[in-house]
């Protein structure tokens, strides 16, 4: 998985211009980078690690050139190395290509190229794709062609963008599971993986769907693999530079954390079209939810919700895992499926296998992506750009649109006490400080458990994950519950157990079992009430929230110390919390 750029300009810049937009890509990827211009020769420059790091040994922006494209890399084929970092090129060094996705027959299509004579020099994937390129460029075919034709003798998924000294005045870009944007500036184009990195240079964005190719050379042409033009919308984005930016923060994720409660207050202002998408998805008789990580622990928030409140059938199915579940559907169940970048690989396949089976809704950050244009009904969250790895605002944008989905279908007293949430939220994140000093104590434990019955128990798991995420401590969540069926056996002196029980009908259970976690020498980080006197006393640290917040809203704002706590505790582990080993904030590929 990786981030990828490219851009046609009016002047002798991409180099510097390409640098500037693959850093704000670093989040898809950061084990290497790399440069290519064609001026009207192929420039290269790349190596493994991270950009900076890159940049200070072979200053990237010093290539000349005004067309261009560039690459950060999670790596999938291959160690991380100077020989597979992107972009790769063909035998004679005339064609460049970089790539996100993972193409499934590659070995296959490698040994053909190799008995031909092509000569390979990395261990990826990619580099099929400038050699196919290669070869149906030597049959007389010109660069958009020669691309076509070789992407349909390739099976699996992918973004690209090629160049060529041949064609030194075209970039050619084509994708299929995996997210493309064209940028139209002011006579400049650009392509890449996401919005954030052109949001400098223009807010005019074109979403390419599957099977589609770009032609940038002065202009912007869209085709289908058959070549037939294909006519496309204009986006107009309307985030900022600014919101993708650090504004003074030592990380993106505190940052983002910082800036839940303007998403939540953003999200609240889509009442009137969760309205309007109810009264159009009509009567239902059963939800299903269908997401992966983080979306997936909001699911379950949904499912707690619909059940308690609307007394409506709910599941919630992680998407890798919903073909077999997928017959269950009828045209009275609504599937709601939910994804921060609308480009999640797993999600999507779900969402088109349900579209014939059921009402789709889909619960998207990213205006005009594949899951908008895919499901019959879209709601937005208004968390603006996330950046960091491991998902903070997005997470309580997507719940917050989950409570006014319930609203909007039969619980109208939800409305007035999400306003209060926003509020609530900031009191929380006041106490940072508190919990910075708790994370120092914590540091250096190697386990983590976390517990909670009913509304709690998604927040359990979504803590654990977070300290999973940007720690690497073992961190597990488990419904309060379930102790005494073989979570207790792991139980032992200090071990840190962090139990979030909200005022409401489950908190007397988990008081329970708090006393059977200290029975067995835990160290209880009580997360409740700050009039909750009992778990105070019971918890040897205690995180404490407003009382106005009940188990059923406490999944909006539970959520932020232990998010919090998870961020502190990766700097005081001497961690990059946005850039967490062997993750990257991407498409997931099957």
């Amino acid at each position: 998985m990786c981030g990828i750029v490219a851009c046609i300009l009016k002047d002798n810049r991409a180099a510097p211009v390409l640098l500037e937009c693959v850093r704000r890509l670093e989040y898809r990827g950061y084990d290497s980078v790399g440069i290519a211009t064609a001026d009207p020769m192929i420039n290269i420059k790349k190596d493994r690690g991270k950009i900076d790091e890159v940049d200070s040994e072979l200053d990237l922006a010093d290539l000349p050139g005004s067309i261009g494209i560039a690459h950060v890399r999670w790596a999938t084929h291959g160690l991380p190395t100077a020989e597979n970092a992107h972009p790769h090129t063909d035998c004679t060094g005339e064609i460049a290509v970089v790539h996100n996705g993972i193409i499934e027959n590659y070995l296959e299509v490698r040994e053909e190229l190799e008995s031909e004579g092509h000569i390979f020099r990395s261990e990826t994937d990619t580099e099929v794709i400038p050699h196919l390129i290669e070869k149906y460029m030597d049959e007389g075919m010109d660069l958009e062609a020669a691309t076509a034709t070789a992407l349909s003798k390739l099976k699996g998924a992918y973004a690209i963008a090629a160049i060529s000294s041949r064609e030194p005045g075209r970039v050619v870009g084509a994708r299929k599971e995996s997210p493309l944007i064209v940028g139209a500036g002011d006579g400049e184009f650009f392509l890449a993986s996401d919005v954030p990195a052109i949001l400098n240079h223009t807010k005019n964005i074109i979403y390419l769907d599957d099977g589609e190719m770009v032609i940038i050379d002065g202009d912007v042409r869209i085709r289908d693999l058959e070549g037939n033009t294909v006519e496309k919308e204009v986006h107009v984005i309307d985030w900022t530079a600014d919101m993708a930016e650090k504004a003074g923060y030592d990380h993106f994720m505190i940052k983002e954390i910082h800036e839940e409660p303007g998403a939540v207050r953003d999200t609240l202002t889509e009442m009137d079209e969760v309205m309007r998408v109810v009264k159009e998805i009509g009567e239902v008789e059963r939800v299903c939810f269908v997401a992966c990580g983080t979306s997936y622990h909001a699911s379950l928030v949904g499912k707690y919700l619909f059940e308690s409140i609307l007394g409506i059938p709910t599941d919630v199915i992680l998407a890798s895992e919903f073909r077999y579940s997928a017959r269950a559907l009828t045209d009275r169940t609504l599937a709601v499926f939910i994804s921060q970048s609308g480009e999640t690989a797993d999600t999507l396949n779900a969402l088109r296998s349900a579209n014939s089976r059921a009402k789709t809704l889909a619960i998207v950050n990213v205006l005009g992506s594949s899951a908008t244009r895919e499901a019959q009904h879209v709601l937005y969250t208004r968390a603006g750009p996330e950046i960091g790895v491991a998902a903070t605002k997005t997470y309580v944008s997507q719940l917050t649109i989950i409570y006014m989905l319930v609203a909007a279908m039969g619980a109208p007293e939800l409305i007035e006490k999400l306003e209060r949430v926003p509020a609530i939220m900031e009191d929380a994140i006041g106490d940072e400080d508190k919990i910075r000093a708790l994370a120092s104590r914590y540091s250096n434990v190697s386990d983590f458990f976390f517990i909670g019955r009913g509304f709690s128990y998604p927040t359990a798991l979504e803590g654990a994950l977070k300290l999973k995420e940007i720690t690497y401590i073992h961190g597990e969540g488990y419904a309060a519950g379930e102790l005494k069926h073989g979570p207790l056996a792991l139980i032992d002196n200090g071990v840190p157990v962090v139990a979030i029980s909200p005022p409401g009908p489950c908190h007397d259970k988990t008081l329970s079992n708090v006393e059977e976690v200290r029975a067995r020498g835990a160290r209880v980080i009580g997360v409740g009430s700050t009039l909750d006197e009992a778990l105070m006393k019971e918890a040897d640290d205690f995180i404490g929230l407003s009382p106005e917040v009940d188990e059923v809203l406490s999944p909006l704002v539970y959520i932020v110390p232990l998010q919090l706590l998870s961020y502190y505790v990766s700097v005081e582990r001497g961690l990059d919390p946005d850039k967490p080993k062997n993750l990257a904030k991407c498409v997931t590929v099957e």
